[in-house]
């Protein structure tokens, strides 16, 4: 029969980042990349995206400096809505929205014969410039973005991290290519889940960084 351990609910995320740091072995991870890595693989069980996550140059730093700023996270979905911690967001005076279930997105999305995710970042775009984009599900989002680029608008931040088969992988390569800072899962994996534990590791970052100081 399998061991059953006995772990203190305080200590279970604890011990969780423990096995993942021992199971990477004597890799080195860039020490600014490695919480952010280290919580996707704490979030998915998957050790591939000690590989497969892009950072741009200077994006941990560029990211802390949008939230220390007051940065909106735009998400693609409801569920990274969910995920994202609001409690740390707010404490940076970030907000968090997502545009999908508005009514008049929707409305706008079939008018068109578009997705909503494409209506959603055109919203998006019209919040200023201090703008963090959390996408995990939606490719035609991540294209958008790139329209938007082309055409003189860049965001402050892009997490591209849509999960799937259909222009998944050539959307995300479109983000790299833009030269906006961004964070990308390299293929086909990713998901709201991973945009938004993304978020939370940067979030967390600064929280830990300020303790530090204090």
């Amino acid at each position: 029969m399998t061991e059953i351990r006995t772990i203190a609910p305080m200590d279970i995320e604890r011990e969780s980042f423990r096995i993942i740091t021992e199971e990477l072995g004597g890799r080195v991870l860039d020490p600014k990349q490695a919480p952010v890595i280290k919580r996707v693989i704490h979030t998915t069980a998957d050790f591939d995206y000690a590989d497969n996550l892009y950072f741009s140059d200077g994006v941990i730093d560029l990211a802390a400096e949008a939230l220390k700023g007051g940065a909106t996270i735009v998400t693609d979905t409801q569920m990274a809505l969910a995920g994202i911690n609001k409690r740390a967001a707010a404490k940076l005076g970030c907000g968090v929205r997502c545009f999908m279930a508005d009514e008049d997105v929707a409305a706008e999305a079939k008018a068109q014969g578009v997705t909503r995710a494409r209506v959603s970042m055109d919203r998006a775009m019209d919040l200023g410039e201090n703008v963090i984009f959390a996408i995990g599900n939606a490719p035609t989002a991540l294209i958008r973005l790139r329209e938007h680029i082309d055409a003189g608008r860049r965001p402050k931040l892009i997490i591209g991290v849509p999960v799937g088969f259909v222009n998944v992988v050539a959307s995300k390569e479109m983000i790299i290519e833009s030269g906006v800072p961004c964070i990308v899962a390299r293929g086909r994996k990713g998901g709201s889940n991973v945009a938004a534990c993304i978020v939370n590791a940067l979030l967390y970052g600064i929280d830990e960084t300020r303790g530090a100081k204090q």
